[in-house]
Formats: structure tokens, C-alpha cells, sequence
């Protein structure tokens, strides 16, 4: 009993310090904590909201992207404020962007010379603790204690998975160590205690190609951002390793990386079924977000084998058809962001493949992006009465050499066994 009572003192002491630790940590950086808001010029009530802290005695502001996103992509409509730790507003100017890395900074006027926040040059250890701060729901800045747990392995573009509350308005707000630097910035949150933090070194990237001047715009920066990124994913894919699984009487490619993860499903237990239905998916954990419900750089790729078991060869075939019908471009887009899909369609026999496809290629022009496009492929076996397979994927945000790349050893890896 006495152990378990001292046990608790323990705990409570430690979580005494911890707090104590961030109220202190709190009081020092609160100044150079802003909560960052884009404001509808029409209307001139809030749009959104987040958090940034300053990263220079001048004046500059470190955010998330996504916090700023709609003044980025629509200048004319939105202006962006800061509100500081005493209540003061005034304008901000936007400089730079990492779109990849949901980056961006800002600046705001000084007279003088202003506390910031340093940032650090060594990564955390694994189980440090760390402290989040930012905005959540509009009511003032806050610190919430945390854990480094190194890099989310599932994830093609660095995340650092953190463990504590990322909530709400605290996007873009600073995540910093006992000695009160800046180890990453609050991206996103999967509940439960689960956060994401873009790791600073990708601030440091940005804030040094900010340094030496002659930056391209905002819409020239985000171009060649996705370009470099979508060329990089891809060159990573092609040059991995392409394992062949069996899917019913099928061969399917799975690509072995981390950040794509793979599940699948089937009716084989279902004995009155009149079509016997195996189905497998594979996708990229992660998208890059643009503005609104626009989001690119995602991939998915479906298989779908399908054989008759009670079923005329009419009847197979129309219900194979609504399988086709169900087919979709995997992101959302409007039409002031890509062109309508443009579609060709062939009788496909892969060399050295004892398959036949009739196959239907699409794709979509990005309108504020020269040479990225949203890309649907679909192949269905015609070479069997009664078994049919499906292979399809839809990648977003490709260039027409990198679509063209992957779509030709996509389609030469499906085949029958």
C-alpha cells in the first residue's frame, strides 16, 4: 500500500513539474505567439483562423499553408491579420511557401527590433518531452505537454508523430523543447492524443531560400514545388520494388514503400453468392492540399477479380459492368481548378503478358499549373467468358511523362496466373 501511495506522490509531483514547466515556457514566449486570421474583405468577419510564431527580430512570421491558403490562391478576396498575446490587429504580408510541407511565412510591420522564437538545429530525441502551443478555437494561446516519437513511417513527405492534443487553431503554431526552441510545427491531429508536426528543418529550408531574395511568386513557387515533389514520388515508385500478389485467378502489383498501404476483401465465404468477388486496394496515405476541396499528389490503385458462379454470361457481364461504373478520379477538384477528363480508349495486350484489356486512359489539365494533371486509368480482361479482372489507379497532380511512366508498368504488371 505504502508503495502504491508513494507511487502516486511520484506522478503527481511529475505532472506538478510539467505544468509548472509550461506555464514558465508559456510567460517567456507568449509575446512572439500570434494567432493568425484571413479575413473576408466583403464581408469582414473571419474566414479562418490558426497560429505563428515569429522567427526574426524584424518581424517574420512562421505558419501552416493551409492557414493562408485562400488569400494565396485569391488575393483580391481575403487580406490576413495577426492578433498578438495583448490584442493588438494589424495586416501581415505574405512572402513565401512550402506547399508540400504546409509552410508559409509572413511578415509584419515593426518599429523596433522584437522578441522571436529560436529555432532549433538538433533533432529531438525519441520520448522527449515537448511542448505545442498555439490558438484552439479562438480561446487564446495555450501549451500542451507532449512526446517525440521520430518520424510517421507511413508517409512519403517527413511527418513527426507527436503525442498530444494538436487541436483545432493551433495549426501552425510552434512546437518547442525545455530550452525553448522549435523543434516542429503543428500540422494535424488523428485524435486520440495523436499529432503531426512538420519537422523544423523544412522551416529552415524555407526561411534560407527566403534569405537569398529574388523569389518567384506565390503561384510560380506552388508550380514548382508540386513539379519537384510529383517527379520525386514517382522516380521513388518506379524504382522500387513491384511484388506480384495473386488476386482469384489474377496477378496484381503491389509496390513495396511504406507510405503505400494495401487491404483487400472478398464473398468467398458467402456460398449463395452468384458472383464470386475478391477485391484489393492500395493507396497513398497522404495528399498535398492545394485550396478548398482542392488536393493532389494522392494515388490509389484497385483490383477486383470476379467470376461467375450462377450466372449467364449476359448477366455476368452487366453485372460486371456496374463494377466499371463505380469507377472515380481519386481527389476532388472544381472546374476553375482542372479541365474536364479527356478520355481514350484501346484494346490493350501487354508484351510478354497472357492478358487482353480493354482499356480506357483519362485525364485532366490543372489550369494555374503548366504540365500537371490528374490521371484515370482502367483496364478490364475481355479474354475470359467467365471471369473478368479489374485493374485500375488514379494519380494526382502528374506530369504527362511521369503519368505516361507509370502507367506503362502498371499495365504490364496485371495478368492472369
Amino acid at each position: 500500500m505504502k508503495g502504491l501511495i508513494g507511487l502516486f506522490l511520484i506522478l503527481i509531483s511529475q505532472v506538478s513539474i510539467a505544468v509548472e514547466q509550461a506555464e514558465t515556457i508559456f510567460k517567456q514566449l507568449a509575446p512572439s505567439l500570434y494567432q493568425i486570421r484571413l479575413i473576408d474583405k466583403a464581408s469582414g468577419e473571419k474566414s479562418s483562423i490558426g497560429s505563428g510564431f515569429q522567427i526574426s527580430s524584424d518581424g517574420l512570421i512562421a505558419t501552416n499553408y493551409h492557414v493562408i491558403s485562400s488569400f494565396a490562391r485569391h488575393p483580391e478576396k481575403y487580406r490576413i491579420e495577426y492578433l498578438d498575446n495583448k490584442g493588438n490587429k494589424a495586416l501581415l504580408t505574405l512572402k513565401s511557401i512550402d506547399v508540400i510541407n504546409d509552410l508559409a511565412l509572413v511578415k509584419r510591420e515593426t518599429d523596433a527590433e522584437m522578441p522571436f522564437f529560436e529555432i532549433s538545429q538538433n533533432i529531438p530525441t525519441k520520448g522527449e518531452e515537448l511542448y505545442s502551443l498555439g490558438n484552439p478555437h479562438d480561446l487564446g494561446m495555450i501549451v500542451v505537454p507532449g512526446t517525440y516519437n521520430g518520424l510517421k513511417k507511413e508517409s512519403f513527405n517527413d511527418r513527426i508523430h507527436f503525442t498530444g492534443s494538436v487541436n483545432s487553431g493551433m495549426s501552425g503554431g510552434p512546437v518547442v523543447n525545455k530550452e525553448t526552441q522549435v523543434v516542429g510545427i503543428n500540422v494535424a491531429t488523428s485524435g486520440n492524443q495523436i499529432g503531426f508536426l512538420v519537422p523544423h528543418d523544412k522551416l529552415l529550408a524555407l526561411i534560407s531560400q527566403y534569405q537569398k531574395g529574388a523569389l518567384l511568386t506565390i503561384e510560380e513557387q506552388m508550380e514548382n514545388q508540386l513539379q519537384a515533389n510529383q517527379k520525386e514520388l514517382v522516380a521513388t515508385l518506379l524504382s522500387s520494388d513491384w511484388q506480384l500478389k495473386k488476386l482469384g485467378e489474377g496477378l496484381i502489383p503491389t509496390i513495396d514503400v511504406p507510405f503505400i498501404r494495401c487491404w483487400g476483401e472478398s464473398n468467398a465465404d458467402k456460398d449463395d453468392a452468384l458472383i464470386m468477388l475478391a477485391v484489393a486496394n492500395c493507396s497513398l496515405d497522404e495528399n498535398t492540399y492545394i485550396a478548398g476541396n482542392f488536393f493532389t499528389g494522392s494515388l490509389e490503385m484497385e483490383y477486383r477479380f470476379m467470376q461467375a458462379k450462377k450466372l449467364s454470361d449476359t448477366k455476368f457481364y452487366q453485372l460486371f459492368q456496374r463494377q466499371i461504373a463505380r469507377v472515380m478520379p481519386g481527389n476532388k477538384a472544381g472546374k476553375d481548378d482542372v479541365s474536364e477528363f479527356e478520355c481514350q480508349h484501346d484494346i490493350i495486350m501487354p508484351e510478354h503478358q497472357n492478358i487482353n484489356n480493354k482499356a480506357v486512359f483519362c485525364t485532366r489539365a490543372y489550369k494555374d499549373f503548366a504540365d500537371l494533371y490528374d490521371v484515370l486509368y482502367l483496364g478490364v480482361s475481355i479474354d475470359r467468358h467467365d471471369q473478368a479482372l479489374l485493374s485500375h489507379f488514379t494519380f494526382a497532380g502528374v506530369s504527362q511523362k511521369s503519368a505516361q511512366a507509370f502507367t506503362k508498368k502498371f499495365m504490364e504488371s496485371v495478368s492472369w496466373k
